[in-house]
């Protein structure tokens, strides 16, 4: 049986990419991900007679594509990796959604699961905890532009003691 760590980053790309087309058509053709992937169809059919191989699509010539169970649970990871890294990306390093949407993608398909996860929770941990950690808007995204000095650090450090008593 086919694992997600059996499939290359091209196939974890058209199987995310027919999820997304199904998501929105109820079922994918091949020039649809042909658009989608911004790749020649010739590379589609391909790409396609693989994931029918591995039965995680189910794919005939000039016909609608569609996943198995098994191809929507692992279409399901993979988008939920890439949402995960896109959110962290975005949320805790204040990268622009664009930009963090082409590095999740690169990313996706590399980083391990328990990296995420972990990645995942410290995105949580900021947006939940009211003595926040690290975050571009609590003085990360200055640090990054401007860098600081240890007069600034103190003043920081100072204002998070102010912060904290007033939550008491």
């Amino acid at each position: 049986m086919v694992s997600i760590d059996d499939l290359s980053a091209s196939q974890e790309d058209y199987l995310e990419a027919i999820f997304h087309i199904s998501e929105e058509k109820m079922a994918a053709r091949a020039k649809d991900i042909a658009k989608y992937l911004d790749v020649k169809a010739s590379s589609v059919t391909g790409a396609l007679r693989i994931l029918g191989k591995h039965e995680l699509i189910n794919y005939a010539p000039y016909d609608l594509i569609t996943l198995t169970d098994k191809g929507r649970v692992i279409a399901e990871e993979i988008v939920y990796r890439h949402r995960a890294l896109e959110k962290f990306l975005v949320k805790v390093l204040g990268i622009e959604r664009e930009d963090a949407d082409a590095a999740a993608c690169k990313m996706e398909h590399h980083v391990p699961k328990a990296i995420i996860e972990r990645l995942v929770k410290y995105a949580e941990y900021v947006d939940h905890c009211p003595r926040g950690g690290v975050s571009w808007e609590s003085g990360f995204g200055y640090y990054c532009k401007h860098g600081c000095t240890d007069q600034d650090c103190e003043r920081c450090v100072g204002e998070m003691e102010i912060q904290s008593q007033k939550l008491v």
